[in-house]
């Protein structure tokens, strides 16, 4: 059998929703379990709610503003989050589906036991992220900070981050296939284990050889 040779690129697709309906939600306008179509929406506010199994879907939200509410099961598809401003964002065993964040902030972004597909994250500011048991398909990190990605236990399929600093990928059992690191700035790259399998560059390498020597327990003298 031959040998599979290059790295396949994330398949995005979004197409951007169209002819949406203008809606300012107000205090209480969001409950548990609703679902939200095919608005433009100038400010979300769900900071400190508790709305589990909310759905978004054909949307653009210029701003989201998620910090300490308490999402899990979110659903989001076909969609555009143009700002994430989250310091805590909780929202584990979600769905996100063609979607794209395209800038802000998030501290901690609790998305374990999640699965995403088709979602780009661009320009974002990201603490720590939490994506331990979560299923990954053609995502893309592009030009974003990040402190540490938790992927223990996750599955990862066409996951590129091109233009991103990545200080830690931490975690154990995880399942790589086409993850793709060339682009990434590895120079404050403190944690590794968490991606063997993933392609890096020649180039690379020599940044790495400490890491990956003290990793595997030798001594460079």
């Amino acid at each position: 059998m031959a040998r599979k040779t290059g790295v396949t690129a994330p398949r995005i697709t979004l197409t951007e929703p169209t002819d949406l309906e203008d809606w300012t939600p107000g205090p209480g306008d969001v409950l548990t379990g609703d679902r939200i179509e095919g608005k433009r929406i100038g400010v979300l506010d769900l900071s400190g709610e508790r709305l589990p199994d909310l759905e978004v879907e054909e949307c653009i939200i210029e701003t989201l503003r998620a910090g300490d509410a308490e999402l899990r099961g979110f659903r989001i598809r076909d969609s555009v989050v143009e700002v994430l401003d989250a310091p805590v964002l909780r929202a584990v065993s979600g769905a996100w589906r063609e979607v794209r964040i395209a800038g802000g902030r998030v501290g901690s972004a609790e998305l374990h036991d999640s699965s995403l597909a088709s979602v780009e994250f661009v320009g974002l500011k990201l603490g720590f992220v939490n994506l331990r048991a979560s299923t990954l398909t053609d995502v893309v990190f592009r030009d974003c900070v990040i402190d540490e990605i938790d992927i223990a236990d996750a599955r990862l399929l066409r996951v590129s981050f091109p233009g991103s600093t990545v200080r830690e990928f931490a975690g154990t059992n995880t399942r790589i296939e086409d993850v793709d690191l060339r682009d990434v700035d590895l120079d404050r790259l403190e944690r590794l284990d968490g991606l063997r399998g993933a392609t890096i560059g020649g180039e690379q390498l020599f940044t790495l050889a400490p890491l990956l020597a003290a990793q595997a327990g030798y001594r460079v003298e």
